[in-house]
């Protein structure tokens, strides 16, 4: 089985333009990226898929494998579908270019469900949740599953809801009860022919309405399969995530 790691990357952030390009410790936030797929012993690739020449001339730069991509792509899905349908790969794992400490271990972790079960299309992650302003951050994505380890449903707010008297929400916590809830991972691994078929199918109304790219799978009844991990996110979505990202490093 081919695994390829393709790594998106726009340079036209909203809220931190030029974001891939910044530096901690002297290396840009894609190489940081790229030196962790470098890590992951089950790939047989790795590819940036951008849409600008600087990021392009940065990933050569370092003797990273870069693709050019069409700037009309709404999504890293359709991004990374347009690289995946000119490779030779089974599967594919999209790997966000904003988490520059990304765990190799995640992303294996990721891949490993299709070595198991033929029949998986799709896998993510989730790891438990941290704290109750977690829980009821909009910015933090929850995740549910069935006993079977497959996604039943994504969401901004916290699920399951705890019946409770009041029926209010935020609503309070009995100690270390926030813990039975699980943070989503944006980290995705695809086969490739499913990947290719996703790009190709038109935004959903659960999608659009909780703006989680992930609910167009599980509205057209395909299946995600979760894996659970110690791993958290660490992306770098502002400038204050930057900031902290450089104190995090001891930069």
């Amino acid at each position: 089985m081919k695994v390829y790691a393709i790594i998106p990357s726009r340079y036209a952030s909203t809220r931190l333009p030029g974001k891939p390009l910044l530096k901690i410790k002297g290396k840009t936030i894609i190489q940081m990226v790229y030196e962790q797929c470098k890590k992951v012993g089950v790939l047989e690739g790795i590819i940036v898929a951008t849409d600008d020449e600087r990021i392009l001339r940065e990933v050569k730069s370092f003797g990273g494998e870069c693709v050019m991509t069409s700037s009309k792509h709404k999504s890293g899905t359709d991004r990374i579908a347009e690289v995946a349908r000119n490779i030779d790969a089974d599967v594919i794992v999209n790997v966000q270019g904003d988490e520059p400490l990304i765990s190799p271990e995640s992303i294996e972790a990721s891949v490993k469900p299709f070595f198991e079960n033929e029949d998986i299309v799709m896998t993510t992650l989730k790891t438990r949740i941290n704290s109750e302003e977690e829980l009821f951050n909009p910015n933090v994505v929850k995740v549910v599953c069935d006993k079977d380890g497959f996604a039943l449903y994504f969401s901004r707010l916290p699920i399951p809801y705890i019946k409770h008297g009041e029926m209010g929400f935020p609503y309070p916590l009995q100690k270390g009860e926030y813990q039975n809830y699980f943070k989503h991972i944006g980290l995705y691994a695809y086969k490739r022919d499913f990947l290719i078929k996703l790009s190709e199918t038109k935004t959903t109304f659960l999608e659009k309405t909780e703006g989680l790219e992930q609910l167009r799978v599980l509205e057209n009844g395909y299946r995600i399969f979760v894996v659970e991990t110690e791993f958290d996110s660490l992306g770098v979505d502002t400038m204050e995530d930057y900031l902290n990202l450089k104190k995090i490093t001891g930069e």
